[in-house]
């Protein structure tokens, strides 16, 4: 299944449709602007809630010049929130559509912060960029693997800053992982495990409708994904859960986990991906916990590797919020690597945290936790035979400071672009098909056609059907 190829006239077509009337002439970068004066970026924040509080404390910081999201409760909370900070709420716009916002004050912004469910991540980052705007957008970059190559294809292309919300590839963790693993330090790696303690999926039917909360823009929190009614486990929260808007637990926190296994091991396109063990979930809803292989051919001097992920708990009855306890069964035992029970047994005073990574070398075994922080040799004491590499690589001022920084000089070097985060994010997701094929059916990927080559039937979850006015492709 190849990607959709279009014309810059036929997109911008497109957009001004789902933007009700974007015109042509509002498409001209801003950023030029910014780099030329010493004033604060113009931001917005599109989704208030949960990780996009953050982003409203950042924006006000600079000149939050908009809000949007389809909860007035939580707009309501974020002007509140930005007015603590000493922003002027009373000029802040609020919007429930960002459509409505990019048509209206779209030539105002400078950059712009997604903190959107999964779902609708990719639409506004389009619309943002096709107006020359700077995007931060939180991870998992897109909704499924169609978008995120259409994200990197964009971003490449209008060439403004792009920045996905991925602290960790920022941070010390994984750039000193990266440069021990390049030294040699423990040698070739041909094994890595991951794990999460999150249960983000569910078992059980669809809940029964329910009359949409006051205040709450039920059509536009759907966006373009297929009409439901409201119904209960889905917002603000547990939506996660659900095929239609969220990617499970590999959505929630595979982009941080898997970050350094894709980065240090300089991985491309896997052959194939397979399910060795499943828990929960339904044909709407993710499992509550599995583990899942990847195989990657070698690449250059680096041996063929296998990768594996384990999420959730062995056993049925979790929400999918937070490992919250289900008052339809038992929660069940965490999904752990079996070499990571092994080594705890072993070594009991070394430091494992809920969610982390070890790298199975030949010389030895290393471990980062969820960003890449506590990066340590297995045993500890094994860093005393380890030359200390150089320190190759930046050390950029965090993800929010690095995207900042990059749109105030209108330049697109972020550390964590859609060049590279398109493809982390297409690495995680290719896990969400390997769980779409069920316990063990190993399925074949063809990574530069896009497509899968043994289940063909796979192919629907890789680019996805949209509702009209809010159509991407």
């Amino acid at each position: 299944m190849k990607l959709l190829r279009y014309s810059r006239r036929k997109f911008l077509y497109r957009i001004s449709l789902a933007a009700g009337g974007v015109s042509a002439v509002q498409i001209i970068p801003s950023l030029g602007r910014v780099a030329e004066s010493a004033n604060k970026l113009n931001c917005v924040v599109i989704g208030c809630g949960a990780k996009g509080k953050t982003h409203v404390a950042t924006a006000a910081e600079q000149n939050l010049v908009a809000l949007v999201d389809a909860d007035e409760s939580r707009l309501d909370q974020a002007r509140a929130l930005a007015a603590s900070k000493h922003a002027d709420a009373e000029r802040i716009q609020t919007f429930t559509d960002y459509r409505e916002m990019f048509d209206k004050i779209g030539k105002q912004i400078d950059a712009v912060f997604i903190a959107t469910p999964n779902h609708q991540h990719a639409l506004p980052a389009m619309i943002a960029m096709q107006l020359g705007k700077g995007v931060y957008c939180e991870k998992p970059l897109s909704h499924n693997i169609a978008e995120a190559r259409l994200l990197a294809e964009m971003a490449a292309r209008y060439k403004v800053p792009t920045q996905m919300g991925n602290q960790g590839h920022c941070a010390e963790g994984y750039r000193r992982l990266c440069e021990y693993i390049w030294a040699g330090a423990i040698g070739p790696i041909r094994e890595t495990h991951s794990w999460t303690g999150r249960a983000n999926g569910g078992i059980g039917p669809r809940p029964a409708p329910e009359p949409v909360p006051k205040g709450v823009h039920w059509d536009n929190w759907i966006g373009p994904a297929t009409y439901r009614d409201y119904h209960a486990d889905l917002h603000p929260h547990q939506w996660h859960g659900w095929f239609d808007f969220g990617n499970g637990s590999l959505g929630n926190m595979g982009c941080h986990v898997l970050d350094g296994v894709y980065w240090a091991l300089k991985l491309e396109h896997p052959t194939q991906m397979e399910v060795e063990e499943m828990f929960g979930g339904s044909d709407e809803r993710y499992p509550t916990g599995t583990r899942i292989r990847w195989d990657f051919p070698a690449r250059g001097e680096l041996p063929a590797v296998k990768v594996y992920w384990y999420e959730g708990r062995n056993g049925a009855g979790d929400t999918g919020d937070d490992n919250k306890a289900s008052p339809k069964g038992p929660r069940g035992t965490p999904n752990l690597p079996p070499l990571l029970v092994e080594l705890r047994k072993q070594y009991p005073d070394e430091k494992f945290d809920a969610d982390g990574t070890l790298y199975i070398g030949e010389k030895g075994i290393l471990y980062t936790g969820t960003y890449g922080n506590n990066m340590h040799f297995v045993p500890t004491k094994h860093a005393l035979d380890i030359p200390e590499p150089p320190k190759t690589l930046s050390r950029p001022s965090g993800a929010a400071g690095d995207f900042l920084r990059a749109c105030r000089e209108g330049k697109a070097d972020t550390a964590a672009g859609f060049d590279y985060s398109a493809r982390l994010t297409e690495f995680t997701l290719l896990g969400n098909l390997a769980q779409h094929a069920g316990v063990g059916r190993a399925v074949e990927w063809h990574g530069q056609d896009m497509r899968v080559v043994n289940l063909p039937e796979l192919n629907q979850w890789v680019k996805r059907e949209y509702r009209k006015g809010w159509q991407l492709f």
